[in-house]
């Protein structure tokens, strides 16, 4: 198991970058020990003005799963909205329910459209089996009133990404399914974008099937 002072040389390499690109490569060279104890550094890059930087950390959160989400959701950057953006899309890769309120939060409410999308994303995407089943009807209705909710986004991208998760969330979820369809055909009834409208029907016609 990789420790800290293992991974200094890569941290360095990191900090030393003498172009984006160096800092990309060193980013995935660190990524591939896939420590836990590297989680504070691939956060820390998701605040650089580097986006293949971003996505590989991103990447490299991902794989580490579920020990990076509580430093994640402590780490969420309230004054720099890309580093918010790529910090909820590490946590929607993951998919864990602990991150459901920043989820929820974040697609409802945050100002930057590139967090509200891929928070939106992410609520479609996360893995129920571990959260107490108990907690379950609960959970799962607010996640169904915040995409139905997202699906009025004033930006088309944030409505088409609810569609995707509505899809997704009524593919896990059998005994929401009719509610679901439902909110589809609420998005449906308002939307003015053929892209969005396509992909409405396409989820329609995918959950339908089920």
């Amino acid at each position: 198991m990789s420790t800290t002072l293992d991974l200094y040389p890569l941290y360095q390499a990191i900090d030393n970058a003498g172009s984006a690109e160096d800092m990309r490569r060193a980013v995935v060279k660190l990524c591939e020990h896939r420590a836990e104890a590297s989680v504070l550094k691939l956060i820390e890059v998701l605040g650089y003005n580097n986006p293949g930087a971003a996505i590989a950390a991103v990447d490299g959160l991902i794989a580490i799963g579920r020990p990076a989400v509580d430093l994640l959701l402590d780490n969420i950057d309230s004054f720099d909205y890309g580093a918010r953006a790529w910090a909820n899309r590490a946590l929607a890769g993951i998919g864990d329910p602990r991150a459901l309120p920043n989820l929820l939060d974040a697609a409802l409410n945050d100002f930057a459209l590139s967090v509200r999308r891929v928070a939106t994303k992410g609520l479609g995407n996360l893995q129920w089996d571990w959260l107490d089943t108990v907690e379950w009807p609960t959970a799962q209705e607010q996640v169904l009133q915040a995409l139905t909710q997202a699906g009025k986004d004033e930006e088309w991208v944030v409505r088409y990404a609810a569609v995707v998760a509505l899809e997704n969330f009524g593919s896990q979820i059998e005994t929401n399914r009719e509610a679901v369809l439902a909110s589809l055909q609420t998005c449906l009834a308002t939307e003015v974008e053929s892209v969005v409208c396509a992909r409405i029907h396409k989820a329609l016609k995918t959950l339908k099937a089920l």
